[in-house]
């Protein structure tokens, strides 16, 4: 499997905005929301949004004039297929991760809930705890993402399998940037919800109810896996 470089979440919110300006949805000339207008659209930081809109002023698409807003440019290269390519390599990347994730995660739930000991979900909790009250900040919460999901195969007691998760995890949450950005897309919603998803994942765990932990990391997972199928059978 080659190496591919995750995108990060601008590059992501860049991808969307160009589909919308391929699907018509603004016209050349007009103006486009304001930066609050599109981080609470797409669910992400207004920095996200300012990245997303420089990359797309850098190659043409875009005029942004200081203090009077945004503008899509009369010689905007719009073609569906700009960057059809590289889009599509990216995303073959980042599936056979997220099938490699959806195996390998959906098990450690099952022995987490099996196996799990009370300082195991005193740590999930608190790694909950803390995504609660950075629910506006974008990095901490995928830093904090990270930790819950090796937290889990901490919970498993599997001493192969922690090292397994272990010596891929750089590999398998490198993707992070990528499988937020597609669950954010894919909910329309807030972080809360996201919140909830990890809660629900927990709650099975400490409920020892191993097929519902599989049901559910697996659920959290699929969210994404259908917006990647969706957006890149849309660009081939």
């Amino acid at each position: 499997m080659s190496h591919t470089r995750p995108l990060k979440s601008s590059e992501w919110i860049a991808n969307l905005l160009k589909e919308k300006i391929t699907e018509g949805v603004w016209k050349v000339g007009d103006k486009l929301p304001s930066v609050v207008d599109l981080a609470a659209e797409f669910n992400v930081g207004r920095s996200t949004i300012r990245e997303a809109l420089s990359a797309l002023k850098a190659v043409g698409m875009l005029d942004i004039r200081q203090g009077g807003g945004t503008y899509l440019k009369a010689d905007a290269p719009v073609s569906p297929e700009t960057g059809a390519a590289d889009w599509i390599s990216r995303a073959e990347s980042l599936r056979h991760i997220l099938e490699v994730r959806k195996v390998l995660e959906s098990g450690c739930a099952a022995l987490a809930a099996r196996h799990r000991s009370e300082a195991h979900l005193e740590c999930l909790r608190t790694i909950l705890g803390e995504m609660e009250t950075c629910l506006e900040d974008e990095q901490a919460g995928e830093k904090a993402d990270i930790r819950f999901h090796l937290q889990i195969a901490e919970a498993a007691q599997n001493p192969v399998l922690t090292e397994l998760v272990r010596t891929m995890s750089q590999r398998l949450h490198e993707s992070m940037h990528d499988t937020r950005a597609l669950w954010f897309y894919a909910e329309r919603r807030s972080a809360e919800r996201l919140l909830q998803e990890h809660t629900a994942i927990y709650e099975a765990i400490a409920a020892q109810d191993e097929q519902l932990a599989i049901a559910r990391m697996e659920g959290h997972i699929a969210k994404v896996e259908r917006v990647l199928y969706e957006n890149s059978d849309s660009v081939k």
